[in-house]
C-alpha cells in the first residue's frame, strides 16, 4: 500500500510540474509574440558594444530568452554574424548616431576580431562617430578601440600594450606522479600536440614555430593600429617592446588614446555628438536589443542560393555536439548543398583546431564530390589548422585573414599505459582472456610491444602520406614541396599565403563574393545557412539544461574553467588525430 501511494504521489507531482512548465511556456509564447513589435529605436540613439562574452561564428539560440523570460540569456556566447549585421544595420539606421565601445576584455580569436574591426572601419564611412571607453583594456579590446574617433581611459586605468604571448601547460610531471606512461606516435618535428604529455617545456621546433606565427600576427596588428592612430610601425613596436605604456597618462602621451577621463565624461561627449541635451538621457542600445530591431528587409528574391556551411569546433566522429564538427552531421550538410539545385555554390566557414583524421577525411570526400558540380570556397576564421586545413585544402579557393592560424599538417596518436596507475596507486590488478595474440590491441592496461607500436606508427605514417598527398593535389604542388610546409608546422595566414597554402586575404564576405563570381550569380543570390538550426522545441527541451550547467560551472571554477574545458575535450578524443599543437590561446 505504501509503495502504491508513492507511485500515486510521484505521478501527481510529475503532472503538476508538467502543467507548470507548460503554463510558463504558454505565457512566454504570448509574451514573446506581444513583444515582437516592441523593439523600437528612438532618435539620437547610440549602439553600445560591450563584447564581454566569447564570440562564436553564429549567434546562439536561447529558447528561454525567445520566450521572453527574465531568466533568459543563458547562452554563453555572442554570434559574430549578428555583431557584424548589427554594425552594418547601424550604419544606415537614421536613429543611430554612433557606436559606443564600452569594453574591457574581448574574448575572440584574431580573425573574428579582424572582421569586427573591418565592420567598424566601414561604419565610419557613413560619417557617424565611434567612441571608446575603458577602465582596463586588454590588447584585443584595444585593437578594436584603435579605430575610434575618441578613446577614453579611466584616470586610474590602463591599456595593455606589450605584445602577444601564449602559455602552454605540460603534464609530464602529473603523469609521472600518477604512474601513467604515454605511448606517443606522430609524424613531423613540428607536430607538438603530444609534447605536453612527455616534455616539461617546449621543444626547439615548437618554440620556433610559435615565435614565428605570434610575431607575424603581432606585426600585422601593430601596422593596422599604426595606420588607425597615425603613428609609425617602428614607434609602436618600441612602445610595445619596452612596456612604455603603464598607465592612462602614458597611453595618452604616446598617442594610443585621445582622453584620460571617466565614464561620465565619455557619456557627456556622446550626448554632445548625438544632439542630446546635457540634462537629457542618452539612449544606449545594447547589442542584445538592437539585433532584434527591425532593419531594412532583404530585397533579393532570387531562387539562387549560396550555402554557407559553418564548421566550428573540434572535429569528431559521428554527429557530435553543437559546439563540435561531427562528421555525420557536416557530411550530410555538404551533401544537402550538393544535391540542392537551387544552391549554386558553397562556402565552408572553418573555425577549428582539427581533430579526428577519419572524420576529416569523411567530410573531405563530400567536399570533393561537391566541387565537381559547383564551386566550393573555404573561409578560414580564427583557426583552420590540421583537420581544419584538411577540410579547406580540397576547396577551389582558400580565403583567410593574415592573422588566421592555419597549417599544422601532421598526424599524431597517444595510447596511455595506465597499468602502473592501476597497480601502484589504486591497488587494482587486471587479467584478461583473448582469442588471439593481439585481440586486446589497443589496450590501456599494459605496455605495447615493439611490434604493436610499429603497427600504430605505420598507420600514422600512412595517414600523413594521404594528408600531404591530398593537400599537394589541392594546392597544385608536388608532395615533396608540400611537405616542406608540413611536418605539423603552424603558420599565420600571412605566412601561409607566402607558401601557397592560402589564396586570398579576406573574411566570410570575401569568400561569398568569390563563390558568387565563380557561379556566375554575382548580384543574384541569397544565403542559406547550414547545418540547419535545431527547432525551437529541440532547443527548449535539449539545451536549456546544458546552458544552465555550463553557466554554473563557469561561475564556480572562474579562471580554472579553461582547464576543465580542456579535460572535457580530451574525454572525447578517439582514434588518430590531425589536431593543432596545444590548446592555443593568444593574449
Amino acid at each position: 500500500m505504501l509503495q502504491f501511494l508513492k507511485y500515486v504521489l510521484a505521478t501527481i507531482v510529475g503532472l503538476l510540474l508538467f502543467s507548470l512548465i507548460s503554463f510558463l511556456i504558454m505565457v512566454g509564447i504570448i509574451a514573446s509574440a506581444a513583444s515582437k513589435d516592441e523593439v523600437k529605436i528612438i532618435e539620437n540613439s547610440v549602439l553600445e558594444l560591450k563584447l564581454d562574452r566569447p564570440i562564436a561564428e553564429r549567434d546562439p539560440q536561447d529558447p528561454w530568452q525567445e520566450l521572453g523570460f527574465a531568466f533568459g540569456g543563458l547562452s554563453s556566447t555572442d554570434g559574430l554574424d549578428q555583431i557584424k549585421a548589427s554594425i552594418r544595420k547601424a550604419k544606415t539606421d537614421d536613429n543611430i548616431k554612433g557606436i559606443f565601445l564600452n569594453m574591457r576584455f574581448v574574448d575572440a580569436g584574431m580573425a573574428k576580431l579582424e572582421e569586427i574591426r573591418n565592420e567598424l572601419i566601414d561604419f565610419k564611412k557613413s560619417g557617424k562617430f565611434i567612441v571608446s571607453y575603458t577602465d582596463l583594456s586588454n590588447e584585443k579590446a584595444y585593437y578594436l578601440a584603435s579605430v575610434a574617433d575618441k578613446i577614453y581611459v579611466n584616470p586610474l586605468g590602463t591599456v595593455e600594450f606589450n605584445g602577444m604571448s601564449s602559455e602552454v601547460y605540460f603534464f609530464k610531471g602529473t603523469l609521472e606522479k600518477l604512474d601513467i606512461k604515454p605511448q606517443i606516435f606522430k609524424v613531423g618535428e613540428f607536430k607538438s600536440a603530444v609534447e605536453p604529455f612527455f616534455l616539461d617545456k617546449m621543444s626547439e621546433p615548437a618554440r620556433l614555430q610559435m615565435e614565428s606565427f605570434l610575431n607575424s600576427i603581432n606585426d600585422y596588428q601593430l601596422r593596422n593600429i599604426a595606420k588607425a592612430r597615425n603613428k609609425s610601425y617602428e614607434e609602436l613596436k618600441n612602445i610595445s617592446d619596452n612596456l612604455l605604456v603603464r598607465d592612462a597618462d602614458d597611453a595618452k602621451k604616446y598617442g594610443l588614446i585621445t582622453d584620460v577621463g571617466y565614464y561620465d565624461e565619455a557619456i557627456a561627449y556622446l550626448k554632445e555628438k548625438s544632439g542630446v541635451e546635457k540634462d537629457g538621457k542618452l539612449e544606449l542600445v545594447q547589442l542584445s536589443k538592437y539585433k532584434k530591431a527591425e532593419g531594412k528587409k532583404e530585397s533579393k528574391s532570387s531562387k539562387n542560393r549560396i550555402a554557407v556551411i559553418y564548421a566550428e569546433g573540434d572535429i569528431v566522429d559521428g554527429k557530435g555536439d553543437d559546439d563540435e564538427i561531427g562528421s555525420e552531421r557536416f557530411a550530410d550538410a555538404i551533401r544537402k548543398a550538393r544535391l540542392d539545385d537551387k544552391v549554386k555554390a558553397v562556402v565552408l566557414r572553418i573555425s577549428s583546431p582539427g581533430g579526428s583524421a577519419l572524420a576529416s577525411d569523411v567530410m573531405w570526400r563530400e567536399i570533393q564530390l561537391t566541387k565537381k558540380v559547383k564551386p566550393v570556397i573555404a573561409s578560414m576564421s580564427d583557426m583552420a589548422a590540421s583537420g581544419g586545413y584538411y577540410l579547406a585544402m580540397g576547396c577551389d579557393t582558400i580565403v583567410a585573414h593574415p592573422n588566421t592560424i592555419t597549417g599544422s599538417i601532421g598526424v599524431f596518436g597517444i595510447i596511455p599505459n595506465i597499468q602502473g596507475f592501476m597497480n601502484n596507486k589504486l591497488g587494482i590488478t587486471i587479467d584478461n582472456v583473448k582469442t588471439g595474440k593481439y585481440s586486446d590491441v589497443p589496450t590501456l592496461t599494459r605496455p605495447m610491444t615493439e611490434f604493436e607500436q610499429e603497427v600504430v606508427q605505420r598507420q600514422i605514417n600512412q595517414i600523413y602520406d594521404v594528408f600531404t598527398k591530398k593537400a599537394a593535389q589541392g594546392r597544385g604542388m608536388t608532395q615533396d614541396k608540400l611537405k616542406e610546409y608540413a611536418s605539423g608546422r603552424v603558420w599565420s595566414g600571412a605566412e601561409a599565403k607566402q607558401r601557397n597554402l592560402v589564396d586570398v586575404f579576406g573574411g566570410l564576405e570575401t569568400a561569398i563574393e568569390i563563390a558568387a563570381a565563380k557561379a556566375n550569380i554575382k548580384d543574384d543570390y541569397r544565403i542559406t545557412e547550414l547545418p540547419a538550426r535545431k527547432s525551437f522545441l529541440e532547443e527548449l527541451m535539449g539545451d536549456a539544461g546544458k546552458q544552465v550547467k555550463e553557466t554554473q560551472v563557469k561561475a564556480e571554477l572562474g579562471e580554472l574553467y579553461p582547464l576543465y574545458n580542456m579535460y572535457k575535450k580530451v574525454e572525447h578524443i578517439q582514434g588518430i588525430q590531425t589536431r593543432m599543437p596545444y590548446n592555443l590561446t593568444v593574449e
